[in-house]
Formats: structure tokens, sequence, C-alpha cells
């Protein structure tokens, strides 16, 4: 994408400018969250992707975030009693030695369980592995929810501000709600 002496003035401009918005926005992804988002997801969490000293590198700063966080392990007060049951056998378990897990065992438990197909959402599997994980679940709640772009969010305000012009601003929520969710029915058959 070099700019070239035959280019004309506009196509110059272009070149330029789009160079300058992509190394702006390579400046400012945040790859520590994404690594670590990666390593959370059971369908990547061998970062084959990253070079061998970098994989090591998420693992240590996961751990360390795990040190930060609260311990998850003893019930709360809040919890429901089929909750404190389950949480109280975790607890009471003979795997642990010492009653209550570190940083460093909930990570080699994870990095133990196998790896999940593409198919599969990540978000599911930790719902399912929540209590077998209960340090590492919290984390992955907050580092896989967080969506890779705004389009979906974008289309729909679009979607929604076709629908409730002057014209029909009479409309009910209730009613523009059903006439957004039959117009993305009807987009995806």
């Amino acid at each position: 994408m070099e700019v070239l002496d035959e280019d004309p003035a506009y196509v110059e401009r272009f070149k330029t400018a789009f160079k300058t918005d992509l190394s702006e926005r390579q400046a400012n992804i945040n790859n520590g969250w994404l690594k670590m988002a990666s390593a959370l997801d059971p369908r990547f969490k061998d970062l084959k992707y990253l070079p061998r000293g970098e994989r090591q590198e998420v693992w240590t700063s996961l751990e360390a975030l795990l040190h930060k966080e609260p311990s998850r392990a003893t019930p709360g007060p809040s919890e429901e009693p089929a909750k404190m049951k389950r949480s109280l056998l975790l607890l009471a378990s003979d795997s642990d030695s010492d009653g209550e897990m570190g940083p460093n065992r909930a990570l080699s438990l994870y990095k133990a369980e196998p790896s999940i197909s593409m198919e599969e959402c990540p978000l599911q599997w930790w719902s399912t592995h929540a209590g077998t994980h209960l340090q590492l679940s919290a984390l992955a709640r907050k580092y896989l929810a967080t969506p890779a772009t705004s389009v979906p969010c974008e289309r729909l305000f679009s979607l929604a501000g076709n629908i409730v012009q002057k014209k029909s601003a009479a409309l009910t929520s209730e009613n523009v709600n059903k006439l957004v969710c039959l117009s993305d029915w009807l987009r995806k058959k």
C-alpha cells in the first residue's frame, strides 16, 4: 500500500489516510486483554498462535490476576443453600490437600481440561464447569463477555431508526420490539 509516483493525488491521499488510520488502530489495540481472553477461551487455551515465551507470560499474568481476585471458594451468606452444599462438598474433597485451591493448582487443572471444538460456545462451557473452576469462572465471564465489535448493536439501532420514523412515532415500544424481531427473522430466512 505504498504511494507510487504514478498514483493520482486522490489515491495518494487515500493511501496515506488509510495507512495512518490503520497504524493508529494497531497502536490502540489492547493485546494484553486479547491474550487473556484467548487463554480463558477453552477453544484457544493452548495459545498456539503465540511464540512459546509469550504463552508463559500470559499464564503468569493470569496467575497474578487470580492472586488479586477475591477467593470464590468459600460461599457467601447470600448464596442459595444448594450452592453452599455443593461448594462445601468441593472444599471437603480429598483431592485438595489444603482445603482451598491456589491459583497455580486452578490454572493447572484448567490447562489439563481438553480443548473444545470451534462450534461449541465458550460461555456455555464455563457455565457448566464453573463449579470445577471457581476462581477462573469469574475472570472468564469478564474477559469473554466483551463483544469483539459493536457492529451488531449499530445495525440494530439503524434498523430501529428505520422503523420508528415521524409517520410511525406513535408505535408502542412493544410493537417496535416485535417489528425489529420480525425484520431480523425475515433477513435470516
